[in-house]
């Protein structure tokens, strides 16, 4: 097992996809702290990787605050001697349209997905630089966080804002031997439950049953345990040099996200003043002026969701 010896800290673990990157980190050999807001479910979610074999303990408590963050390294520290690993997962929806959304629907989201990224990562980074430990940070992007989505300003803000924290880490961490990277999931999620276009993925998952290949290899839509042999991986010795990177995973799909780079680029001399810009910003960049949000292919007519009518392109994030 390759990270025998290893020991993880998973915030957002006790169901869902934080619970699968949780149970293969303890396939691979690794000691996992869970966590959630729950007692009962963090309780069910040890209870489960011990069954398995794996070792875990729990810490019930809401990711955001500092406090939060090192009571999470105290326990694996305290649990099984040492930490190598963190997966900062833990996350919450208050989907709402700019004019509806309230600083509260905004402030919770950024403060479990942003600042508890932020706290635990630093948290972690100091202990790992105190012990001489060339640690791993993995953080849970999305692709709202990469191309938006309607009705999630603050969702689609914090998980920008994670990619961007990890490129910077990569940087300020390099020294250390640590590395930082995002995943950007795309699997079955309370989110995606919601959303018709993928019914018949999701009521195949469901059911215990394979998605459709359509799903799976065309749109790159899987299971939470398609995802999971991703975060193992970037936990482990054989990924000590990468770094900095967003990472996609879902179903058939692995994708290596590109860092933010200039479509095009004009020179004026003297610089682009205002009657500059209107007379040459179209006929320059009008055509190449970048896409927002995800489109995807229209639906096979037997995958169409049932009680729905025909469907143009759909965007979702």
């Amino acid at each position: 097992m390759s990270l025998s010896g290893k020991v993880a800290i998973v915030t957002g673990s006790g169901r869902g996809l934080g619970l699968s990157y949780a149970r293969e980190l303890a396939r691979q050999g690794a000691a996992v702290v869970i966590n959630d807001v729950d007692a009962t479910v963090a309780g069910e979610a040890v209870a489960l990787i011990e069954a398995d074999g794996g070792k875990a303990a729990a810490v019930v408590a809401p990711v955001g605050s500092t406090d939060v963050a090192r009571q999470l390294v105290q326990a694996a520290v305290e649990n099984f001697g040492r930490l190598d690993i963190l997966v900062t997962n833990a996350g919450i929806l208050r989907d709402k349209s700019l004019l509806k959304m309230t600083d509260d629907d905004f402030d919770a989201v950024i403060n479990v997905h942003l600042r508890g990224t932020f706290t635990c990562a630093r948290e972690a980074f100091a202990y790992f630089k105190e012990n001489g430990i060339a640690g791993r940070i993995i953080t849970i992007g999305s692709p709202t966080g990469q191309r938006g989505n309607f009705g999630q300003t603050n969702y689609a803000a914090a998980k920008a804002g994670i990619v961007g924290m990890v490129r910077t880490w990569a940087l300020e961490m390099k020294k250390a031997g640590v590395t930082a990277n995002a995943v950007i999931p795309v699997a079955a999620t309370a989110m995606t439950k919601t959303v018709p276009y993928f019914q018949k993925a999701v009521e195949a998952d469901e059911r215990g049953e394979a998605m459709p290949a359509f799903f799976r290899h065309e749109l790159g839509f899987g299971t939470a345990d398609d995802v999971s042999g991703l975060v193992a991986f970037l936990a482990s010795d054989e990924a000590a040099g990468i770094t900095g990177q967003a990472i996609g995973a879902g179903g058939d799909r692995l994708q290596l996200w590109t860092h933010p780079e200039a479509a095009a680029t004009e020179y004026r001399e003297g610089g682009w003043r205002y009657e500059d810009l209107v007379a040459n910003f179209g006929p320059l960049f009008g055509g190449k002026l970048q896409s927002v949000g995800e489109e995807f292919l229209p639906l096979p007519e037997d995958l169409k969701p049932e009680a729905q009518p025909a469907a143009a392109p759909v965007k979702v994030g």
